[in-house]
């Protein structure tokens, strides 16, 4: 009698998981997504393109003109403004940048140690409180010293940019160290460098696409702001975004869209040149 032949049982298949959740793969996401992109490109496109009307309207195209940007560069007061908006976002980036680079240093290059964390947290503070509570706390702060010193300077508007700014500068600095080989470094130190030439012949040439970028982050978030501008400054310290706002509760006339497109252009150069440099190479 011939054994009878016993097949093993197959060995259980493995269930087969997908690649995991993809938000692209979801039903109607491409046209949530394309509905979003509407909504927040659509105005401003609109706002470009009218301020190119010949017309006083900024609702009925009229044809194509140059003439609210020939009156915008005529305009005494938007030049004063603009001149002015320059100048503390060049002072506030400078500055800025220059403290974020020491406090991401400071933070970086260092063993982890108590309180660390709370470091962290006190110089991002800026990011995580509404801009309009710190710009009330900062116009009570400045107003007890303008009682106290009767000086009514443009210091204060250098301050408060300053002091919003440096969150902005320090994050793509402190990236940037934290991607950086720290062997280079210890290196230099093994060749007998002193902690000066390290920094400054290994450190720094690494860092310095870093630097930039925070730099020309922190000159796009002093040139754009309104919120800590309009509680802070004092008479005649309008910014150019100040003073358009104050244009706008009065008339609204395609001049207002022409420095709006201009401003624009000035933003989407900035960031792309930022883009640029912190893009990854391959």
């Amino acid at each position: 009698m011939a054994d009878t032949a016993k097949t093993a049982p197959a060995p259980a298949t493995k269930r087969k998981f997908g690649r995991g959740f993809d938000v692209k793969q979801q039903t109607g996401f491409p046209t949530i997504a394309m509905l979003c992109f509407l909504m927040l490109y659509a105005p401003i496109l609109t706002l470009v393109v009218y301020s190119f009307n010949a017309g006083t309207s900024v609702a009925i195209w009229e044809g194509f003109s140059w003439r609210w940007y020939i009156s915008a560069w005529a305009n005494e007061q938007v030049k004063d403004a603009a001149f002015r908006s320059l100048t503390i976002a060049l002072v506030a980036a400078l500055v800025s940048t220059f403290v974020a680079t020491l406090a991401a240093l400071a933070t970086t290059r260092t063993k982890p140690f108590p309180g660390l964390t709370f470091i962290y947290a006190f110089i991002n503070q800026p990011l995580m409180v509404p801009e309009i509570v710190t710009g009330v706390a900062l116009l009570i702060f400045f107003a007890a010293i303008k009682n106290a010193t009767g000086y009514t300077g443009l210091g204060y508007l250098l301050a408060a940019h300053t002091a919003f700014c440096i969150p902005f500068a320090y994050l793509p600095i402190r990236a940037r160290l934290e991607n950086m080989d720290l062997s280079l470094e210890r290196a230099a130190a093994d060749l007998y460098a002193t902690p000066i030439q390290t920094f400054r012949r290994v450190t720094l040439p690494l860092l310095w696409p870093g630097i930039l970028a925070g730099g020309m982050l922190a000159f796009v978030i002093s040139l754009d702001d309104v919120v800590i501008t309009e509680l802070v400054k004092s008479g005649g310290q309008d910014t150019l975004p100040t003073y358009m706002l104050g244009q706008l509760k009065r008339v609204v006339t395609p001049e207002m869209n022409a420095i709006s497109s201009v401003f624009l252009a000035i933003s989407i150069v900035m960031v792309t040149i930022f883009f640029l440099i912190n893009r990854k190479k391959s």
